[in-house]
């Protein structure tokens, strides 16, 4: 991946190209919840939208990936960017909280997530859906979009669903607690590396 970053803001933009897809995004941690998104795949998109509107992250995505094929490749490599991108632009880590959690409930649904961003990469994922896909988006991803994300992100990061029935609604509960979490986690709160290694 080739990576840009932008030393004084946190922003960053990582482009990836493969036989299966062609990404760009570019991320700013400290922006407004603005988002231009196009992956491909619409139900994804309409998580990223959310993602960015309830994290402030701003988030411009243009993918093209092999459709025709399914939507793996675009969701996994999407996954991927996004994690690497928000990684590059959070730079050393220096005064962020590092760690951020939320409880969000969308009707009957209630999604839990709690990460780490201390540099090591583990993703814990309780969910369980009743419809196979939502508008050309396998609900088997969802799982993988966080697996994927959590390895170039180098976070922790445990998703559950609480309660819930619909699919949509625990789908969408789960990336927008994933926003308020990571929300959190990135806030600047201090000055020192939050880690007794003096390292992240």
């Amino acid at each position: 991946m080739e990576e840009e970053v932008n030393t004084t803001a946190r922003t960053a933009t990582v482009s990836r190209t493969t036989k299966e897809t062609d990404i760009t995004l570019t991320v700013a941690l400290d922006g407004t919840g603005m988002s231009s998104v196009n992956s491909g795949v619409v139900f994804l998109d309409h998580m990223l939208t959310n993602f960015s509107r309830h994290s402030g992250f701003d988030l411009a995505l243009e993918c093209r990936g092999d459709l025709d094929v399914d939507d793996h490749h675009s969701v996994e490599d999407v996954a991927l960017v996004l994690g690497s991108a928000i990684s590059e632009a959070l730079g050393g880590k220096r005064g962020i909280q590092r760690y951020g959690w939320a409880l969000i409930p969308m009707d009957e649904a209630l999604a839990r997530c709690a990460l780490d961003l201390g540099g090591r990469s583990y993703c814990v994922f309780n969910a369980e859906f009743r419809r196979p896909v939502i508008q050309g988006f396998s609900t088997e991803m969802v799982e993988h979009f966080f697996l994927s994300l959590s390895g170039t992100l180098k976070a922790n990061i445990h998703l559950s669903i609480l309660e819930g029935e619909n699919t949509h609604h625990k789908i969408e509960a789960l990336f927008k607690s994933f926003a308020y979490a990571m929300k959190a986690a990135v806030a600047i709160n201090g000055t020192e590396i939050p880690s007794t290694k003096g390292k992240l």
